[in-house]
């Protein structure tokens, strides 16, 4: 063929360069296959906008067989598990302020007599509406209770044409009008964060290995911990920066709650930029392009969205995506931004969060630390 036509052997030769570029480029092309498996799992088995089995604590002062059956009927609506019994209103209270129920449940000792009589039973169910997703279709299963919960109770004499047994009282805890700002800004910390903190310092310490200027960082005698701290300390001023801009406008766009919890949400801010900014370090030291680093920190900010119970309900995901979503430190650190401005919590009542970050902050600065000096050989 001419000189300005296609020419098959000049395709070919291309091709089979790329092809050999591909076999080099491994963790390219491997992340480009395995994103869409992990997406499609995400999306395919974890990802529930309609919650159910949420942990329920009970205080039940009546005893009675209708007070049972109204649990029984709580339960087979399949948005309810009971996984605590309390035995003070103080205790109950104390478990939806941590997080370790959703639904608290508050039968009154007259509730049966009540009932018989037809004397305005009530019974309290307190939600954590922190997030209104998690208990907006469980909160909608409650209107139907009353109708269908006693109707093997109440026959005969006692049985009452017209209206409904009893009244669900419920009460919206820290969000009652179910705003999702005050739900979805808060959160937007951390996915801000680790966007930002990850990216930047992976892009910054590959971008110094494509340059050629880390090997001069290489040959002086600064220690791996020394060149960490030097390298990091920067942006550990940046994600203050961004964190105090994002809270200030929090409260003054979307007027989202400060209830308090200052130690705790300045514990874990800290702990989490550390640890982002680390973890941004140890993708340095495995990627060797700006490319790479970019869809490794893609390939941790992803799930870090979808798993951490930012997006979508941690509770509505099945056991194992709620288990993986554990190791994810936003998963934490959300609980953290969360309970200190919209519950009021402090570190003593957040500490497993804080430890969880605690314990990320240490074990990825040991890989990277361990990472970096494999470099200096």
């Amino acid at each position: 063929m001419s000189a300005t036509g296609l020419s098959g052997a000049r395709i070919l030769a291309v091709l089979i360069k790329e092809f050999i570029q591909l076999t080099r480029d491994r963790l390219t092309y491997a992340m480009i296959l395995v994103m869409p498996i992990v997406q499609l799992l995400l999306f395919g088995y974890a990802i529930n906008n309609d919650p159910r089995n949420l942990p329920t604590a009970v205080l039940a002062q009546d005893q009675g067989p209708m007070a049972r059956s109204t649990l029984s009927a709580l339960v087979n609506s399949g948005y309810f598990e009971i996984v605590r019994t309390a035995t003070s209103p103080q205790e109950l209270d104390e478990a939806v302020a941590r997080g370790e129920v959703q639904f608290a449940l508050t039968i009154p000792a007259d509730f049966t007599r009540r009932v018989v009589r037809g004397d305005g039973a009530q019974i309290l169910v307190e939600a954590d509406a922190s997030d209104p997703a998690a208990t907006g279709g469980a909160i909608a299963a409650l209107s139907s209770l009353p109708r269908t919960a006693l109707t093997r109770d109440l026959v005969g004499a006692t049985a009452k044409p017209g209206g409904d047994p009893f009244e669900v009282v419920i009460h919206r805890r820290y969000n009652p009008e179910a705003i999702t700002a005050y739900n979805i800004v808060p959160g937007l910390l951390g996915v801000i964060l680790s966007m930002t903190l990850v990216m930047m310092t992976a892009l910054g310490v590959t971008r110094e290995y494509e340059r050629g200027t880390m090997e001069s960082l290489l040959a002086t005698p600064a220690r791996p911990i020394e060149v960490m701290i030097g390298k990091l300390t920067p942006y550990v001023a940046v994600g203050v920066i961004q964190t105090v801009v994002i809270l200030v406008l929090a409260r003054a766009l979307f007027a989202v709650p400060m209830a308090g919890g200052w130690l705790a949400l300045s514990l874990g801010v800290l702990l989490f930029i550390i640890g982002s900014l680390a973890l941004g370090f140890l993708i340095s030291t495995v990627a060797r392009t700006q490319l790479q680093a970019m869809q490794m920190s893609f390939f941790y900010i992803m799930p870090s969205i979808l798993l951490s119970g930012f997006m979508f309900p941690f509770r509505g995901m099945p056991q194992w995506a709620q288990a993986l979503g554990g190791v994810i430190p936003v998963t934490h650190f959300l609980r953290v931004v969360r309970g200190a401005l919209l519950k009021g919590l402090d570190a003593a009542e957040l500490w497993p969060s804080l430890f969880a970050l605690g314990l990320f902050v240490v074990a990825i600065s040991g890989l990277a630390m361990a990472r970096y000096r494999t470099t200096l050989d």
